[in-house]
């Protein structure tokens, strides 16, 4: 009987497989799996966003991220899922309110903030292409606690979403709404698209800083910056539903 390779033919002892790349095994589908998981590996990476200065410089008081698209949101349509347009809104406005150079220099919104509230129009169908999309956010108004943010997904000139995001300053103690602080105030408005409405704001915002001031017990005025403390406003009381009777 001739002897042959030593593992091949023998009951138990399966020949070993080895393939192209420094032997690694590919198994029977000639490393198909392999590509497969590779895939889906790149496809769940997290979307690396970037803020695009040049653009904000151009166009001052926008704030402008870079986005790109990934298969993973295509959908059965062929376009980029409605609800994956969503988290453009989301990588905006965190980068705009936790990363801006100015946010982080001055350590605005130091618990963060609540999104309260979504209004959005999808104008056009958005397909994946290596090309970035630009997400540009302007500051619409500022109310006591929160801002009104407008978020366009632009792509060649072409706007294929607009959405409406309110966004509420977050109280780190109480885990509600808080009032807008001047330096947060005066950060936001340098984004506001009306430059009339945004000089209104900046005036009340000194008018409001200034008669806080005088207006403290003297023990007071000396310590300077945000005030934190203070009495909690009333919390709702709970609604507590009941199975009807009937």
């Amino acid at each position: 009987m001739p002897r042959g390779r030593r593992g091949a033919g023998q009951p138990g002892r399966p020949g070993r497989r080895r393939g192209g790349r420094g032997g690694l095994d590919r198994g029977p589908d000639g490393g198909r799996t392999l590509r497969l998981l590779r895939q889906v590996a790149a496809r769940a990476a997290p979307r690396r966003c970037r803020a695009d200065p040049a653009v904000s410089a151009v166009l001052p008081g926008v704030h402008v991220l870079s986005c790109p698209t990934r298969w993973s949101d295509v959908d059965e349509n062929g376009h980029i899922n409605n609800a994956r347009l969503v988290g453009y809104i989301q990588e905006g406005i965190y980068d705009l309110f936790c990363h801006h150079e100015t946010a982080v220099r001055e350590s605005l919104f130091p618990s963060g903030f609540i999104i309260a509230r979504h209004e959005i129009d999808y104008l056009e169908q958005l397909h994946h292409r290596p090309e970035p999309l630009s997400v540009v956010l302007t500051v619409e108004r500022l109310g006591r606690s929160s801002a009104q943010v407008e978020v366009n997904v632009c792509r060649d000139r072409l706007t294929f979403m607009r959405a409406r995001t309110v966004v509420v300053a977050r109280d780190r103690e109480s885990g509600r709404s808080r009032a807008l602080s001047p330096a947060e105030r005066i950060f936001l408005s340098a984004f506001m698209s009306d430059p009339a409405r945004a000089q209104a704001v900046l005036a009340a915002t000194t008018v409001t800083a200034a008669a806080a001031v005088s207006a403290a017990p003297p023990a007071q005025r000396v310590a300077a910056g945000p005030v934190t403390g203070g009495l909690l406003p009333s919390r709702r009381p709970r609604r507590r539903c009941h199975a009807s009777a009937r």
